[in-house]
């Protein structure tokens, strides 16, 4: 089964302008009905929230209803969903809150598989604390980071870990449930960045065993948001640095002033369009058709679930349509000469790493560029990784998937490679 892409696509309007998108891993475009939903938010009145006045009304339900759209994206507990302006920025403030319970000599866990994103802060936070680092490697020539990695750096005075769930480089999805449990074991928490996983897999945070788990909406056809989930207990441990007149309920004591709520209204409309995405089955009269699962938007306990089994659904259906365009791109791509894949690891993404012999990657973006096709170069922050690799600060072309990719854009793509490849070759860089 697979879902239809034609009609995805046809509603979201940024595809109309004609660029192949392979750009998915830096952010995704952004359906209608998201871009409806923040201006519908904008068109309301909006203050500060309360339950008085309209405006006051308007920008409760709008974070509440945020809070439980992401709880029903994450398995979480609405009470700890905390929003930011992003990952990293999350990320920089739980760093420095945790790192305020830390002792000199304590160590922090860090793997160079990361984004910079979740490497930096705690590097950064343990050097004030006057905290050991300890970082975990990877395996260069498969891509993989194991549980064996990790096992190597724990020790008894380890308090955090910090993996990502899946590598924005290279689209490694480590095993974060056996890491969970050797870190639990070891008596530290564990931060998952999931910014790159939560557009291609359901999460359930509880059964990845995540203490703390980050992503940001504009992965996921939502707009740009950072999003930090666990459980609320945890969190009505940890003081973090707030203005004196703030709340300090949580998870509201973690949020930095005024919520922008109409990135809410579309962080929840990105979640309601995600449950659209269904695999098609065929009707009695032979033709495919959508299974009928609602539309996501029910209130109360079972519109809950029923919008969490829709999302199990959805994320279901877009593995398997990008699975199936990521093996087709594999074996084209390998065909062609001089192309070498680092995506090597057999559980991971659909976001392969690529460098082309005796070319430069940054070129070969340009040339696709010209051709309207936005296939990017670099180390897309994943500095550590792509130094791990031998590919230095330069990285190479990423080619990652979305959920409205389709075959004309890998028809192009592969088309504009081969053209360029077949260009006097020069120093790589």
């Amino acid at each position: 089964m697979t879902y239809d892409v034609t009609a995805l696509r046809a509603r979201i309007p940024a595809l109309a302008a004609g660029t192949a998108h392979f750009d998915g891993p830096g952010g995704t475009q952004m359906p209608l009905p998201v871009i409806e939903a923040i201006a519908a938010a904008l068109s309301r009145p909006l203050s500060i929230r309360g339950d008085g006045l309209p405006g006051e009304r308007n920008a409760e339900a709008l974070v509440v209803g945020a809070r439980q759209a992401m709880a029903d994206l994450l398995a979480a507990d609405p009470a700890g969903i905390v929003f930011g302006r992003s990952a990293t920025q999350l990320t920089y403030d739980l760093s420095r809150t945790l790192a305020a319970t830390w002792s000199p000599g304590d160590e922090v866990v860090v793997t160079r598989l990361d984004h910079d994103a979740n490497i930096r802060p705690w590097v950064q936070a343990a050097e004030r604390a006057d905290c050991t680092v300890r970082r975990a490697d990877f395996d260069p020539a498969t891509g993989e980071l194991t549980a064996d990695h990790i096992r190597a750096v724990l020790s008894d005075r380890t308090r955090l870990v910090a993996v990502t769930a899946a590598s924005n480089l290279l689209g490694t999805i480590p095993p974060i449930a056996e890491i969970a449990r050797l870190t639990h074991e070891a008596g530290a928490l564990l931060h998952v960045d999931g910014v790159h996983y939560a557009a291609h897999a359901s999460v359930d945070i509880g059964a990845l065993g995540a203490d703390f788990f980050v992503c940001s909406p504009y992965k996921f056809l939502g707009p740009h948001l950072g999003v930090l989930a666990a459980a609320p207990d945890l969190l009505a441990t940890l003081h973090p640095d707030k203005l004196l007149p703030s709340t300090d309920q949580t998870p509201e004591r973690f949020e930095l002033g005024t919520l922008p709520y109409e990135f809410l209204a579309g962080a929840t409309a990105a979640v309601n369009f995600l449950t659209t995405i269904q695999p098609l089955r065929h009707s009695r009269s032979g033709g495919p058709g959508a299974e009928p699962r609602g539309d996501g938007k029910g209130k109360g306990r079972r519109g809950r679930e029923n919008r969490r089994e829709q999302l199990i659904a959805a994320f279901e259906a877009i593995d398997q349509h990008e699975s199936t365009l990521r093996t087709r791109l594999e074996t084209e791509l390998t065909a062609l000469p001089g192309v070498t894949l680092h995506s090597r690891a057999p559980h991971r993404t659909p976001t392969l790493l690529l460098t082309l012999d005796g070319h430069s990657t940054t070129d070969a973006y340009r040339h696709l560029a010209d051709r309207n096709i936005h296939a990017p170069s670099g180390s897309f922050y994943a500095l550590e990784a792509s130094r791990h690799l031998g590919l230095g600060d330069t990285g190479g072309l990423r080619i990652g998937l979305a959920p409205y990719t389709d075959d004309e854009d890998v028809d192009r793509l592969l088309t504009g490679l081969s053209d360029f490849l077949k260009r006097r070759p020069h120093a790589h860089g």
